[in-house]
């Protein structure tokens, strides 16, 4: 595993519609223009354009909070769905819900399903309105105006809401005005500067006008490239608006960072302070160097610093790509001196992952090399002619049966080995089909990466009940506990690795750009900041960055005391 793999691996698309076949969403399409629509040109929808009773509605699109969610928080989460844009909607939809879960349960629906009282059963509201001109129902309307519960309204239609109050300045203290397009960069929530994407530009940043001070503040401003600034996040009485779609374009240093702590005030408004860290060994395999483990063990023990180890179960090189054209296939029970360097490391605080059966796919390049650490090995990849790697489909063979045949083999390796079987499983690049995700969510207790989703799974908030399209695909990294619309537990990690050289069109990442990011995932409470590292790196870069993460105040924990809430 390695950063590239981590994070966006195709280039962005260079229009703010384009369909993207990486792990970015794209931003909704540009509005119409500056101005907002008059309160007599607005569509709304008297009834939901398909009625039924709300038990019918809620049942299937209900989903469970992560360990550790308050559970008498349940939230609602609404998107929109019309136009040739709309599935980025559902996408949008299933970002949010899986970052709800970290402090409660929650619902997920289109909008405009949306029935009259349906919000008396939650305890907040989040609505992403990524379709200009989305027809919201009136019963929407009047319950949002109506509640004094916590509600989070993202980008679009707030227009529509502000037209059906009698006196929505009145009420909330502030009006929402008109989309700016200016070169707004920069995102500054609780002091921190975070990025915003050229890319976002432009689809406008909505901007609100403070009436009242003593009933809405502005939480988070944008800064232009001539120094002016605009309002981002704007919060009046019950109500917090963000005036941009916050999960386009997304990346390490984002502005994603400040709407995810947003989130986390209406699922949980009593969520804990936190300063958690994780580390992980990454890509132990049956050719590691058992004294590079040894010391890497050593080093994490006498700072007072638990970790965890990926390991891949059976090392393949079908080719002899490092071994002069002699193929090479080495089970990690015919390593003893790996397997006791293994064990050391768990006298030491070390935690056993299981990174795939061979991180790597048949005798094909997928993309680089076709051996174990370098490939995929549940998803097909290339590398196109601009040098990026191009997220393809799942594997030919892909199936429940052919996952769960290379899970049972890495098991019984481990067994092999004299080792338990872990509990965590790690996908080599974090990536693998929505088949393959609900057999790790069956084999293992939790995950332990960045989540891998695809447009359609979710239909009517219904995940699972669609096909995936697998042309659409987007990722999604966490700042803390969360279960994912697979019904995994999802263990982050979102600061990456140490990597020394571009490749790919990935720039190289040193300790101090990890540290950077960290401090940036300082806005979010109850954040956990987890990176993993190589251990053939020279051990000084894990030093700065343990040490780095420490004097912030972070203390480092197992994996499973983040597991369990």
């Amino acid at each position: 595993m390695s950063l590239a793999s981590a994070t966006q691996l195709t280039p962005a698309p260079t229009a703010a519609v384009q369909s993207t076949g990486s792990r970015t969403l794209p931003a909704p399409p540009p509005p119409p223009g500056a101005a907002l629509p008059t309160k007599d040109s607005l569509t709304v929808l008297s009834t939901p354009t398909t009625f039924v009773t709300s038990a019918l509605l809620l049942a299937p699109n209900q989903y469970t909070g992560a360990p550790g969610a308050n559970p008498n928080q349940n939230t609602l989460v609404l998107y929109d769905t019309s136009g040739q844009w709309g599935w980025l909607g559902e996408a949008y939809g299933v970002m949010a819900g899986n970052l709800v879960t970290h402090g409660s349960k929650y619902t997920l629906h289109p909008a405009v399903n949306y029935v009259a009282g349906e919000l008396g059963s939650y305890t907040g509201l989040i609505y992403i309105g990524s379709t200009y001109g989305e027809p919201l129902p009136t019963a929407l309307l009047d319950d949002v105006l109506a509640t004094t519960k916590p509600v989070l309204w993202m980008n679009d239609n707030i227009w529509q809401l502000s037209a059906r109050a009698s006196n929505f300045a009145g009420q909330y203290g502030f009006t929402p005005m008109f989309f700016d397009f200016s070169n707004a960069l920069t995102v500054t929530y609780k002091g921190i500067a975070l990025q915003r994407n050229a890319l976002t530009v432009p689809t406008g940043l909505l901007q609100t006008a403070i009436n009242d001070p003593t009933k809405a503040q502005v939480l988070a401003t944008a800064t232009n490239d001539v120094g002016g600034t605009i309002n981002w996040a704007t919060r009046g009485a019950n109500l917090t608006y963000i005036g941009e779609i916050p999960f386009s374009y997304t990346g390490p240093n984002d502005r994603y960072l400040a709407a995810v702590d947003l989130i986390s005030k209406v699922s949980n408004p009593t969520m804990l302070s936190r300063k958690r860290a994780l580390v992980r060994i990454e890509d132990v395999g049956p050719d590691a160097d058992p004294a590079e483990l040894r010391a890497v063990a050593d080093y994490l023990y006498s700072v007072h610093a638990p970790f965890s180890v990926t390991v891949i179960p059976y090392y393949v090189d079908p080719n002899g790509y490092y071994n002069n054209g002699i193929p090479v296939f080495q089970h990690l029970y015919q390593s003893p001196n790996v397997v006791k360097a293994l064990k050391y490391m768990q006298s030491r605080g070390g935690t056993l992952l299981m990174h795939g059966y061979t991180h790597q796919y048949s005798n094909i390049a997928n993309p680089y090399s076709a051996v174990s650490g370098d490939d995929f090995e549940f998803f097909r990849a290339h590398i196109n002619s601009s040098n990026y790697v191009v997220f393809d489909t799942p594997v030919a063979e892909d199936s429940m049966s052919w996952a769960l045949g290379r899970i049972t083999s890495g098991q019984q390796d481990f067994a092999k080995a004299g080792l338990s079987a872990p509990t965590i499983f790690v996908p080599p690049h974090y990536a693998a089909s929505a088949i393959d995700y609900q057999v790790f969510q069956s084999a293992f207790t939790a995950r332990y990466d960045r989540g891998l989703y695809a447009s359609g799974w979710c239909p009517n908030g219904a995940c699972g009940t669609g096909t995936p399209d697998y042309t659409r695909i987007y990722g999604e990294f966490y700042p803390y506990l969360v279960r994912d619309i697979y019904n995994s537990v999802v263990v982050p990690e979102q600061l990456g690795n140490v990597e020394l050289v571009e490749f790919n069109n990935n720039p190289p990442r040193f300790p101090a750009d990890i540290l950077f990011s960290a401090k940036c995932n300082t806005v979010i409470q109850d954040s956990v900041q987890s990176f993993f590292f190589h251990p053939y790196l020279n051990i000084s870069y894990l030093k700065q960055i343990v040490a780095g993460l420490q004097a912030m105040g972070y203390t480092f924990v197992p994996a499973n005391t983040v597991k369990q809430g």
